[in-house]
C-alpha cells in the first residue's frame, strides 16, 4: 500500500515537467515477489505513470539468466532475453534499479544479468581515441536495501558494492548522473517507516529522480 491511500503527490504543486522513459529493473533474485524491493520498485513505477512517464519493467528473477564463462562469450552474441533488455535500456531515458545488498554488494543473479547485458558493443567500446561509451544520456538511480545502517556501508565499507554498479557498469557505459537511495536496517523497519519509504519511491517515481 501507497501512503495518501494510494495517491501519488506530484512535485511543484502538481505540475508534470517533461515526460521522460522510465525503465524499473526489479533486481532481487526472487521473482516471487512479497519482498520490499518489490514493494519500493511497484511504488517508484506508479509514481512514474501516474505522473505520465512512459514505463517498462524487467524482472531479473524471471529472467533466464546463466553464468557467463569466457570473454568469448561476453563478446558473442546476447541471448534472447538480454537483447531484450538491451532494447529496453535504449529506450529509456532513465533507469531505476532495485536491489537487496547481499554480501556487501549486488545478488549474484543481478550481477550475472549485467554481465550479459552491459557487453562491450552494446555499453562500450575501445576506438581508435579511447573508450566510447554508447550509453551516454540517460541517467540512473540505485535503490538498495541493507540490514546495516546506510551510514555505515557508506562510511566504513565505502559503498563498494554499489560503487561497483554506478562506476564500472552503469558510469563507464555513460549513464549518468547515478544516484543512490539507501535504505538501513531494513529488517527492523516498522509499517509506518515502510509507508514513509514506499511514499518517497513514489514522489522519485513522479519526478523520474
Amino acid at each position: 500500500m501507497l501512503p495518501n491511500g494510494g495517491k501519488i503527490m506530484l512535485p511543484n504543486g502538481g505540475k508534470r515537467g517533461k515526460a521522460m522513459n522510465i525503465l524499473v529493473i526489479q533486481g532481487h533474485p526472487d521473482s516471487g515477489g512479497g519482498h520490499f524491493c518489490h514493494a519500493l520498485a511497484g511504488a517508484y513505477a506508479a509514481g512514474a505513470a501516474g505522473a505520465g512517464h512512459p514505463l517498462r519493467q524487467i524482472d531479473v528473477g524471471a529472467a533466464a539468466v546463466t553464468l557467463l564463462h569466457s570473454r568469448a562469450e561476453w563478446s558473442g552474441p546476447a541471448p534472447g532475453w538480454a537483447a531484450e533488455a538491451q532494447a529496453a535500456i535504449l529506450w529509456a531515458d532513465h533507469l531505476v534499479l532495485v536491489f537487496p545488498l547481499w554480501l556487501g554488494g549486488m545478488p549474484a543473479r543481478l550481477k550475472a544479468w549485467a554481465e550479459h547485458v552491459f557487453r562491450e558493443d552494446f555499453a562500450f567500446r575501445r576506438g581508435a581515441s579511447g573508450w566510447e561509451r554508447h550509453l551516454r544520456g540517460r541517467s540512473a538511480r540505485i535503490v538498495v536495501t541493507m540490514g546495516m545502517p546506510a551510514p555505515v556501508y557508506g562510511l566504513w565499507f565505502g559503498a563498494h558494492g554499489t560503487a561497483q554498479l554506478s562506476r564500472a557498469i552503469l558510469g563507464f557505459s555513460g549513464i549518468g548522473p547515478v544516484r543512490e537511495t539507501r535504505i538501513g536496517m531494513v529488517e527492523g523497519l516498522d509499517a509506518a517507516a515502510r509507508e514513509a519509504w514506499l511514499g518517497r519511491m513514489g514522489r522519485l517515481g513522479a519526478k523520474a529522480g
